[in-house]
């Protein structure tokens, strides 16, 4: 069975080694589970990220999520491999199909691209590898999924899901694809954790990069019932979690690691809770 209790995870963008280890250390303080690292060619390689965190405070440490086409199968899997080892089975691997702008990335070191499809197939031969590779000791894997093929692999293979959709999707529809999901699990529907990422928490102004990230004006998102945002006092943004665990079973918070002392209050509240 899952474990029904909240964790929360931070999901940072460094550029520094400063920032990086400011980050770290402070989710760590703070009682955040983990700390989480996106994945393209405008940052530094997660990876090598992952393995500075991981030796700079006890605390979990993952892929938020690495991009198939940028690497080969074998090549993710070893790399995935070795941060389980080396972390001491403190990492998670987050693994997908790529975020729009990774066929270029792709590009730019000479991979290529493919079909959804073949994306897709990437991943399980990722997968498949890194099983392997593992033996006795089992990494584990999230998955972000939004459409029909996408969840059927999740619901297959991962032990964290997170649902891929636009930060205006509403309610309704991912409380449908979570219902899809488990139906698609079956039996192993209750092994899986299901994480919800925030884009922003707390009471402060969106940033200036809002549409950048999200992909509409940050007076939309603001007025909108996004789930990305958690907004309010700590004890608004403690219930509205709560409610969101009843409603759709999430129970893995990420938040962008500019919000990481804001969502701080709510994470000593209700993390192991």
């Amino acid at each position: 069975m899952s474990d029904k209790r909240f964790r929360f995870g931070v999901v940072g963008s460094p550029t520094t080694a400063e920032q990086w280890t400011t980050t770290v250390r402070r989710a760590a303080e703070l009682g955040y589970t983990s700390v989480l690292m996106p994945d393209g060619l405008q940052l530094p390689s997660p990876f090598a990220s992952l393995a500075m965190a991981a030796t700079l405070a006890d605390i979990r440490v993952g892929t938020f999520v690495a991009a198939a086409p940028l690497r080969t199968p074998r090549q993710a899997a070893w790399d995935a491999h070795t941060l389980t080892v080396l972390t001491d089975g403190r990492f998670d691997f987050g693994i997908g199909t790529g975020r729009p702008g990774v066929e270029q990335q792709a590009a730019e070191i000479g991979l290529p691209f493919g079909s959804g499809k073949e994306r897709r197939d990437q991943v399980r031969e990722t997968l498949d590898l890194l099983a392997d590779l593992d033996g006795d000791r089992r990494t584990p894997i999230m998955l972000a999924a939004g459409g029909p093929r996408a969840l059927a692999l999740a619901a297959a293979r991962a032990d964290i899901v997170s649902i891929a959709k636009d930060a205006m999707t509403p309610r309704a529809e991912i409380l449908r694809l979570i219902q899809d999901l488990r139906e698609l699990a079956g039996p192993r529907a209750d092994d899986i954790e299901l994480a919800m990422n925030l884009f922003a928490a707390g009471t402060r102004e969106l940033p200036p990069w809002t549409k950048q990230a999200a992909g509409v004006e940050p007076e939309e998102l603001e007025a909108s019932d996004s789930l990305m945002m958690l907004r309010g006092t700590p004890q608004q943004m403690v219930d509205e979690l709560e409610r969101r665990r009843d409603t759709f079973g999430t129970t893995y918070i990420t938040v962008n690691s500019t919000y990481l002392d804001d969502l701080a209050p709510v994470v000593q509240k209700l993390a192991g809770s």
